[in-house]
Order: C-alpha cells, then structure tokens, then sequence
C-alpha cells in the first residue's frame, strides 16, 4: 500500500504559507505505510518537533489496478472518499528547505497519515463539489471544497500514474486548503464531509 499526497493545490492554502510558486502539473510527494492512522486510534505527539500541524486533506482509496490512465477514465480508479490529516512537523520542514535538504522527516514520520472513515462514492455524491472541514475541541479551524482544488482527483490520478503503477488500497491525499495550525496534547480532532462525521480522534 502506497500513501500519495500533492502540495500547492489550494490556492488559499499557497497564499497562507506565502508561496509564490506555480508549477504546471501537481506536486507529488510520499509517505510510507508505517505514517498510516486509522480506526481512531490517538495520534501521538513526537519528540522531535516543537510545531506539529494539521493539513486537513480529502483522501481517495484506489480500487484497481492502473498505469498511464488517461484523465477522462480516472473514476473508474477510485470508488471511496474521505477526511485526512497530513501532519507536518513545520519547525522540521523549514529547517530542511532552507538546508536545501529533502523533508520527508517532516511529513513520512510515524502516525502522519490520519484517515477516517471511507465513504463510498454512490454515498455522496459528485466529489467535484463535496464540503469538509476540520474540527478542534468543537470548533471548526478549517474548511473546504473540491471544487477549490487547482488540479482535479482526476488530474492527479492521471498525473500519477505516469510515473507509479496505481494499485488497490493505494491512498491519495488531494491538499489541503488555508487554514492549517498546530495541534496539542488533548485535542479532539473530528473531520466532517458534509455534516458526515468520518474522523474522530485526539492527540496524547
């Protein structure tokens, strides 16, 4: 199983982080199968870094096995949908870009992959205008809509199977809108699609 995830796909969220940069097709990166979190299990703080934060993403599980697919038959790769977080340790993140090093400390470390509940997409409906949002001790601290999205589920399917075979079970973190911030020891974290709880969990 393979954990995908694409950068700077929110426009809102590039404009936040001061990001000037544009690139033509999306930006890909990894996480491995060990930064997987699931079935509400508690995400645990790490001891090396001092600004853990939150990405709340919408994430698609791939269905079938897929090389080279053109863009008009993507759906048929993807059949269900829901709320991740991609957890980011910032202060890491920072160091290594000005270091001009690779980050993948900063975001594949252990537990940096939170998903929820996987809805189907017979259940909801048209992921090109789905809502969801991010909730923190009850209050909501980020939202979101597909349609936002610089590079469609679509595209980034297409984009990624050029370079990696797409095979069941494989997940796909879409980006994630402005709004990101740090999370704390006791947070209750609960990710919604629509009114559709799918993620609930809190941070030790």
């Amino acid at each position: 199983m393979k954990i995908f995830a694409v950068g700077l796909n929110y426009a809102s969220h590039n404009k936040e982080m001061e990001r000037m940069f544009e690139s033509k097709e999306p930006v890909l990166f990894m996480k491995p199968d060990t930064a997987l979190l699931k079935d509400g299990k508690p995400f645990f703080l790490p001891d090396f870094s001092e600004d853990v934060q939150y990405e709340t993403e919408l994430v698609v599980r791939v269905c079938r096995l897929g090389k080279n697919i053109a863009e008009q038959f993507a759906h048929r790769y993807y059949d269900q949908v829901t709320v991740g977080i991609d957890f980011t340790a910032r202060d890491l993140q920072k160091k290594q870009k000005e270091l001009g090093l690779p980050w993948e400390i900063a975001k594949g470390f252990d537990q940096s992959a939170a998903v929820g509940a996987f809805l189907s997409k017979e259940e909801i409906g048209a992921l090109q205008e789905l809502n969801f949002r991010l909730d923190i001790n009850g209050e909501t601290v980020q939202q979101g809509n597909s349609r936002e999205m610089i590079y469609s589920i679509d595209r980034i399917i297409a984009f990624i199977s050029r370079f990696f075979t797409l095979k069941m079970g494989d997940l796909i973190f879409t980006g994630t809108p402005a709004g990101v911030g740090p999370v704390r020891i006791n947070d209750h974290l609960q990710g919604f699609i629509e009114e559709r709880k799918v993620l609930d969990f809190r941070v030790k």
